[in-house]
């Protein structure tokens, strides 16, 4: 008993020390360490040739029963989960060993091991009890990166041979193998031999090294003030987080933003902000790359498109320097990709990104990306990308409303004025453009753009004539031709009840809310009169229509789900009639 303690106590000094393990964390049933790299049970090499002789071992712990046991549970996972997931997820799993009732996984990197003790803690623990009832729990290791064990031995060769000499080792990293069938003890025991001979100290190469950032680490302006030059984009500083208008639509993406580029730790990762065109996705970006460079202009800020990415990714491919790729992207300690959804259909590039995410993620580097839809929602982009990009802090920038366009327009006239003190802009124009362009912001400012620069250059009083006559094109494409018929068709789909039920004289309440809705929509959105609304519905008297218009502006104000679904509604309406 007291041997076998001293060799527990060997082990626990071992990983504290030679292996600098993680903090163990118990999740439902699977450990997290952090071990060397080291074969599976299938490895010739990492078998011991005592083991046969060892005392206490079970006939049922031979090699090729575990072999056989961990095939069969890989292939029950496969069955279960499909062939992506499985792929992304299990694929890498190597089996170390089994003893004392305990099962010794390893996994590439903490992303991987935090994930399967999310998901299939339970289930993995369950499998391995149907084969053998004795196991009691499942430990999930990292492996350490083999490429510092090799450096290591290249800085010290008299080292890396005496790891190799000790026995039942073939590699630098044997000790922490683990023979099928051979106890936990022998296993610790041999990890206890290695950890007592001083370990060199390991300087990984430039290529693949991620360290993660210290405490109280500095680096020099040299280092990181010109970083995106040549690499990514350049950072607009006009566009910062004093000149974004905050409204309802964007305050939650805006807080995030906000929180990402002024905290010193990593706060969501990934952050995925996701809207239409024109919204202000590209302009938070820049604040946070902004806001960070202010800050503390030693940090690397690397901000380009996926686009870019893809076609400084190929050119790596085409000149045989895809290690220079490498080191680029993952030496930096905030990424942010503009626009992913254009990596869709392009598999080489998905594959390089998964690694280049994971590896940031892994070193606790902050990732933000850019969309044009929900990560479930992307096409042609792998499932195991999808489910990475949903994993950190999700925000969609809805569409603007009449207040939040209005205010942009005023900061836009305002910064107008200071240029141009000559310039003025009447506050009916600004309400002109706010409620006839409703598509994105991009295209206001734009328009506030033209009838500025037409008043300048013809030496034109602005007013709302002559912003209507120079905006005659675009306002014509955003004339609102919504019917009543299209407004019964979409509160039908939203609601999920029949066309016909909406017009009929059914009254219950899962039919008559809807149609009090439609309704309203109808008296909000078109021109058309009471009682032309009336009998659009099923013949109704106007009285009818005048109570559901005054129902359904109750409810908004006492219900905020009413009020959100009215309003969903009415963007789809605004902004896709067409449709």
């Amino acid at each position: 008993m007291t041997a076998r303690k001293d060799v527990a106590q060997g082990f626990q000094e071992d990983q504290a020390g030679r292996y600098q393990s993680d903090q163990s964390v118990s999740m439902q049933g699977m450990d997290e360490q952090r071990i060397p790299s080291a074969g599976s049970v299938n490895d010739p090499v990492a078998q011991n040739p005592d083991a046969h002789n060892m005392a206490g071992q079970k006939a049922a712990s031979t090699p090729v029963d575990l072999a056989t046991q961990w095939a069969r549970i890989r292939s029950r996972l496969r069955a279960e989960v499909g062939d992506a997931t499985y792929a992304s997820w299990f694929k890498q799993i190597d089996l170390i060993g089994i003893g004392d009732g305990h099962v010794m996984l390893a996994v590439p990197t903490r992303f991987i091991r935090s994930w399967i003790a999310s998901h299939f803690a339970d289930r993995l623990l369950a499998l391995w009890q149907s084969e053998d009832p004795a196991i009691i729990k499942v430990d999930v290791l990292v492996r350490v990166n083999s490429s510092q064990e090799e450096t290591a031995s290249q800085i010290d060769p008299a080292s890396a041979t005496a790891r190799n000499s000790v026995p039942g080792s073939a590699s630098p990293t044997s000790g922490a193998m683990m023979k099928a069938g051979q106890s936990r003890s022998r296993a610790t025991a041999s990890l206890d031999a290695v950890a007592r001979r001083p370990a060199p100290a390991v300087r990984p190469r430039a290529a693949q090294a991620i360290s993660p950032m210290k405490p109280g680490e500095t680096r020099t302006i040299a280092e990181s003030s010109n970083f995106n030059d040549g690499v990514g984009a350049p950072i607009d500083a006009r566009l910062n987080f004093d000149n974004f208008i905050v409204g309802k639509s964007n305050e939650l993406a805006y807080a995030a933003a906000r929180r990402v580029a002024e905290a010193a730790d990593v706060a969501f990762n990934p952050l995925y902000l996701y809207g239409g065109v024109g919204l202000g996705k590209t302009h938070l970006m820049h604040a946070i790359a902004n806001e960070i460079r202010r800050a503390d202009p030693t940090r690397k800020v690397l901000y380009l498109s996926a686009e870019m990415f893809m076609f400084r990714f190929v050119r790596a491919l085409r000149f045989k320097d895809t290690m220079a790729f490498k080191e680029q992207f993952r030496q930096v300690d905030v990424l942010m990709v503009d626009d992913v959804q254009f990596i869709s259909g392009k598999e080489t590039t998905q594959e390089e990104f998964f690694h280049t995410f994971n590896a940031l993620v892994d070193n606790n580097r902050q990732v933000i990306i850019s969309a044009d839809r929900s990560p479930s929602d992307l096409e042609g982009i792998e499932e195991r990308i999808r489910s990475r990009l949903g994993w950190g802090l999700v925000c969609d920038i809805h569409p603007t409303d009449f207040e939040l366009r209005l205010g942009i327009l005023q900061s836009k006239a305002e910064d107008i004025v200071a240029r141009t003190p000559s310039v003025h802009v009447p506050h009916d124009v600004l309400e002109l453009l706010a409620g006839r362009i409703v598509s994105n912001v991009r295209e206001l400012e734009g328009a506030l753009k033209r009838v500025v620069a037409y008043g300048s250059l013809v030496q034109r009083v602005i007013n709302v004539d002559m912003a209507q006559d120079v905006l005659r094109d675009l306002l014509r494409s955003h004339e609102r031709r919504v019917t009543i018929e299209e407004i019964q068709r979409r509160v039908a789909e939203y609601f999920s009840v029949r066309l016909s039920d909406l017009l009929s004289a059914r009254r219950a309440r899962a039919i008559a809310r809807p149609r009090q809705v439609a309704m309203y929509l109808s008296k909000q959105l078109t021109t058309r009169s009471l009682p032309e609304i009336g009998r659009k519905f099923g013949g109704r008297d106007h009285t009818t229509v005048i109570h559901a218009v005054r129902k359904i502006d109750e409810l908004c104000k006492e219900d905020a789900s009413m009020e959100e679904d009215v309003d969903l509604l009415r963007r789809m309406l605004e902004n896709g009639a067409e449709h």
